[in-house]
């Protein structure tokens, strides 16, 4: 279960608390999935029953609990707590990975995007509100009646000549829209310190290591029991894509999508291994076998979650409206 589905599940479980007259609220048009917070459990939470306890009335504890009721046997998810002063927690089955890649694998760079474009916005005729125009509409963005993109310009209006598109379009994209927007050349620069260089270099790595495993003989194939520190970073950014795409759009905000993609691209370049692993045993795990080791259903299922990421890298650069080339 993604957190967009788990979105839905809980906007749902709101819904039928309200048809048996447990809850008077509005139903929110979208609910807030995220990470629990210091002191949280399970895998993910929401403090949507604090936003509620106002309009229904009573104690965020009382309304966390009956929306609890009615999402704790919902598929897909083994455990939901209700912890402080009314935090829902959501704990998910462990083949909960394994889906999640199944997922990403099968609906491919469209995993997280909007199904139809969004927009049009009326920007004025200025480099950085026409990329930020072009974004929100590829992220699904509708534009609001009298709504104009509004950014703080770009000082260099050559930039495409002097970056390229690519580089030009991460620069503009990068700040929020009231921040001055940073062109430097180190953006040309093919350095991990080069966050568009880091992101593509990400992708183009996970594409090697699907080539590389072909050339020994063993394709990806998803599996539960991918379990280490760097698998649950990755695991976890992966997951999160649609919700913060959607968020991007909500918030006009493309921001958001560039700083998830720098660090999906980190946990994919933590993960490619090898790499020293959190176990006591102090084993290493890589996507690849090392030395005269055979592939293993660990290798392909580290495969998996590694295209799955590689996935999520060149849909959201698309997104962005930059390119996502195989090799660098």
């Amino acid at each position: 279960m993604t957190p967009a589905e788990l979105s839905r599940t809980v906007r749902h479980a709101v819904c039928r608390a309200v048809e048996d007259g447990v809850l008077r609220v509005r139903t929110p048009d979208s609910v807030k999935i995220e990470r629990p917070r210091p002191g949280g459990r399970g895998d993910y939470a929401t403090a949507l029953a604090l936003r509620l306890a106002p309009q229904a009335g009573r104690p965020a504890l009382e309304v966390a609990e009956a929306i609890k009721e009615r999402i704790r046997h919902e598929p897909g998810i083994a455990c939901v707590e209700v912890t402080g002063p009314g935090f829902l927690n959501f704990t998910l089955h462990s083949g909960a990975q394994e889906q999640l890649v199944r997922q990403v694998l099968r609906e491919g760079p469209g995993y997280g995007a909007p199904r139809q474009p969004g927009g049009p916005f009326p920007h004025p005729d200025e480099l950085r509100a026409r990329v930020w125009a072009d974004t929100l509409a590829r992220l699904g963005a509708e534009a609001r009646p009298g709504e104009a993109v509004r950014v703080l310009p770009a000082a260099d209006q050559a930039l495409h000549e002097r970056l390229g598109a690519d580089a030009a379009r991460w620069a503009l994209l990068a700040a929020a829209a009231h921040d001055a927007p940073k062109p430097g050349d180190g953006l040309l620069v093919q350095h991990e310190r080069n966050p568009l260089f880091r992101v593509r270099y990400a992708h183009a790595r996970a594409r090697a290591l699907r080539r590389n495993a072909a050339a020994l003989g063993f394709g990806a194939a998803p599996d539960e029991r991918v379990d280490s520190e760097d698998a649950r970073a990755l695991t976890a950014a992966v997951a999160d894509h649609p919700a913060v795409v959607a968020d991007a759009a909500r918030l006009r905000a493309p921001d958001r999508l560039v700083r998830h993609l720098d660090v999906t691209a980190d946990a994919l370049l933590s993960f490619q291994g090898p790499a020293q692993s959190s176990s006591p045993s102090g084993v290493r795990h890589s996507v690849l076998p090392v030395g005269d080791e055979k592939p293993s259903a660990a290798h392909r299922a580290r495969l998996a979650l590694a295209e799955a990421a590689g996935t999520v890298l060149a849909g959201g650069l698309f997104l962005l409206g930059i390119s996502a080339p195989d090799h660098l």
